[in-house]
């Protein structure tokens, strides 16, 4: 116990010192797990021992990562993510195959532990690239979602496999039970029972999904005990991954199963908060105990033959994955971040190996040599992230062609709406809704492709683009809305707007008072935040519900809005001119307003006093 303790202290010792100075440096915390793993690990400063058993105990954070990512994807969606799945990762899978295992023959290696190999060689980690995605905010994008797509059919993919590493046996030897539980050996059984027992697997987690679970949650919900929903989750959790491990499949499989399945459930966001903390923890310890595996002993003797093997699989994974997005047709920088996202091994290649070692499909001594590549490239995938980030991503953005925007056929309008998200799709639907209609450009290919099955007149196109907003009739037009998300991309469109279109007046939303501010230095008056409107409102439904009269509550927030729109430009002039006063001030500007509603509010209610007890004036 004394021991174990110990264990865990350092462990949670370590992430707290690597991963805030990770983050600091803004190298992310995966990278800070891996660096701290190696740092306290057997071939570090040896603190922690029995690597193996720890990474075999913690893999379930990947398992809850899974179920927490099938949690955001509705069934419908997923299905139309079909093709991208089926598509990108199943010729991600056979391509990285037969190329590693041509240059594993190349390399005197017997065919059939170079189909292995290869077999290995094609997963990608999902535990580092989906948490370097999340933090990074790219899970959302099309890359994002393309990325997702190839590591969910890897994870499938492991299924079969299973099935044919041992078939791939150079010799007779093979641990009972090894392609299934410790409760009976599916391997044993005919193919089609085995198929059969499959499917039974998944139809059982999708039934007690979809009908089972939603009553007994609303049963755990009852009782208010938060411990025995937080139990019931990790139950479900582990019940999925038991079944899946004892058909002979990826435990991962059957949690995202159950979290797509749960998608539409009410209690999804409870079960998301639930899980989350232990996801957090046991993928942390994860990470660490990958870094904690890097055999630096083993490295050092066989530097150039692990070194340049970590290479090769590399660049042979991030060639095979350019040909791959090139031929789906992907964009120029989403192309290259779904390459260098998943130019790695993974962490089912740990166990991938050890089975087909027991399996005797590999030797030992290479099967410890190939652990080490595995294990140091998936070291390195952070780092990938980070060259895309800093080096290739800004000048993709300068130099790479983008997909040419829509031919603009309508004849010029009088507004031109620049950004059709959240925001701007409500001010479009007001202008259309009086009779004016704007010419509306949106960056976004898939959601312009949404907006058009809604019936929405939107061309795709990047409104920076001078010869755009030319076609787009800027010179004829007589206002220019923006409500652009990305606030360095709505400045330079204002820049460029000023520029040649002097004419044009400027309206823009900014997310917050600094981004206004930044938007007053470019000389543009119309300016709305984007969540003040909304929290006016807010605030004038919680006046009305704490018992204040309607036109009360009205009256209060609409002074607010207006005193508050007034200091302004005075704290604009400070925030500029002597920023170091600039938060006494504002504290000051809250006190004075607070007081002048105060005021105000006695006035009033003196005067609605006055009316109601004035004498009243008969009527002849």
């Amino acid at each position: 116990m004394e021991q174990f303790l110990a264990q865990l202290l350092i462990f949670l010792a370590a992430s707290v010192i690597a991963v805030p100075l990770a983050q600091r440096f803004k190298l992310g915390s995966v990278l800070g797990y891996l660096v701290a793993g190696m740092i306290i690990g057997p071939y570090g400063l040896s603190l922690i021992g029995e690597v193996e058993q720890v990474m075999h105990i913690t893999e379930f954070g990947v398992v809850m990562m899974l179920f927490l990512v099938g949690l955001e994807l509705r069934p419908s969606l997923l299905w139309q993510m079909r093709v991208s799945i089926l598509g990108m990762g199943g010729s991600q899978v056979l391509a990285t195959v037969l190329v590693v295992a041509l240059v594993a023959i190349a390399l005197d290696l017997p065919w059939r532990q170079a189909t292995a190999v290869g077999l290995i060689a094609a997963m990608s980690s999902t535990a580092i690239v989906l948490q370097t995605l999340r933090e990074k905010g790219l899970l959302a994008t099309l890359p994002g979602r393309s990325i997702f797509s190839v590591l969910l059919f890897q994870d499938i993919a492991v299924i079969p496999m299973l099935a044919v590493l041992p078939l791939l046996a150079v010799g007779t030897a093979k641990a009972a039970g090894a392609g299934g539980s410790a409760w009976f050996d599916i391997t044993l059984l005919p193919t089609y029972q085995r198929f059969l027992i499959v499917v039974l697997a998944m139809v059982t987690i999708y039934l007690i999904g979809k009908y089972a679970s939603r009553p007994l949650f609303r049963i755990i919900a009852a009782t208010r005990q938060r411990e025995i929903f937080v139990g019931t989750a990790l139950a479900l959790l582990i019940g999925a991954s038991l079944l899946m491990t004892i058909v002979g499949l990826s435990p991962a499989l059957g949690t995202f199963l159950a979290g797509v399945v749960l998608a539409d459930s009410e209690y999804r966001h409870e079960l998301e908060s639930d899980i989350e903390p232990f996801k957090g923890l046991l993928l942390g310890v994860f990470f660490l105990s990958v870094g904690a595996s890097i055999n630096f002993s083993l490295i050092s003797e066989r530097m150039a033959v692990i070194g340049g093997l970590t290479a090769a699989l590399i660049v042979v994974k991030l060639l095979v994955l350019l040909v791959i997005a090139r031929f789906f047709k992907m964009a120029g920088d989403g192309k290259w971040l779904f390459a260098m996202g998943l130019a790695q091994g993974g962490e089912f290649a740990f166990v991938l190996f050890q089975f087909a070692r027991i399996n005797g499909v590999l030797p030992p001594a290479l099967v410890e040599t190939l652990v080490s590549v595995v294990a140091l490239s998936m070291f390195l995938a952070p780092l990938l992230f980070l060259v895309y980030e800093k080096l290739l991503a800004p000048r993709m953005v300068k130099f790479e062609e983008e997909s040419p925007a829509d031919h603009i056929t309508r004849p010029p309008s009088r507004v031109i709406l620049a950004g059709f998200g959240r925001l701007g799709t409500d001010v479009g639907r007001l202008l259309l809704s009086v009779g004016c209609r704007p010419i509306i450009l949106d960056h976004d290919p898939a959601n312009v492709d949404i907006l058009r099955r809604f019936g929405f007149e939107v061309y795709y196109g990047d409104a920076c683009r001078l010869d755009l907003l030319e076609a787009a009739g800027a010179a004829e037009a007589k206002l220019l809305i923006v409500t652009i998300g990305d606030r360095e991309k709505a400045q330079d469109l204002v820049r460029l707007a000023a520029k040649h279109y002097p004419h044009l007046r400027i309206a823009v939303s900014a997310a917050d008072r600094s981004s206004a501010y930044e938007f007053m230095d470019l000389g543009v008056t119309a300016i709305r935040r984007e969540t003040f409107g909304s929290a006016m409102e807010l605030g004038r439904d919680a006046l009305e519900m704490l018992g204040h009269d309607p036109y009360e509550a009205y009256r209060i927030t609409r002074l607010f809005h207006q005193k508050d729109e007034e200091t302004l430009p005075e704290l604009y002039r400070i925030n500029r001119q002597d920023r170091s006063n600039y938060i006494s001030m504002y504290r000051q500007h809250n006190a004075d307003l607070s007081v002048l509603m105060q005021k105000d509010r006695e006035i009033h209610l003196d005067e609605v006093d006055r009316a109601w007890t004035a004498p009243k004036v008969e009527q002849t």
